[in-house]
């Protein structure tokens, strides 16, 4: 679906990507370990629902200006669950699996964020 097609921010590709993942690391956090460290299950929560509320914030700015600047919030907290995912994998909160499926979902973040930034960017 291209920008021009996009009437909410929920039918943003990058929103949608930005949800599954909140919704991941908010059920892996609720582990037994990892729900114990309350100061990383708060950092990597608050890192993954930013991504995903940056995008709705951006969409509903009313410029592309605006709407890139939130893209890169997004983005740059994609990437901030990636460092966190590490940390809950070296103190064994998670396992290797749960680690590559969320990180592979902050790729995704990333990857359609940057893409839709760089068509923003475009002439139209």
């Amino acid at each position: 679906m291209g920008v021009e097609m996009m009437k909410t921010f929920e039918d943003c590709l990058v929103w949608q990507k930005a949800r599954l993942l909140n919704t991941a690391v908010y059920r892996v956090s609720k582990g037994d370990a990892f729900s114990q460290d309350w100061a990383l299950v708060n950092q990597i929560r608050r890192a993954a629902g930013s991504a995903m509320h940056n995008v709705a914030e951006g969409f509903d700015a009313g410029s592309d200006a605006e709407f890139k600047r939130f893209l890169r919030y997004s983005f740059r907290s994609a990437g901030e669950v990636q460092s966190q995912l590490y940390a809950a994998l070296d103190l064994e909160y998670i396992d290797q699996i749960q680690f590559d499926e969320i990180y592979s979902l902050a790729i995704e973040v990333k990857s359609t964020s940057a893409g839709l930034i760089k068509y923003l960017h475009s002439p139209q």
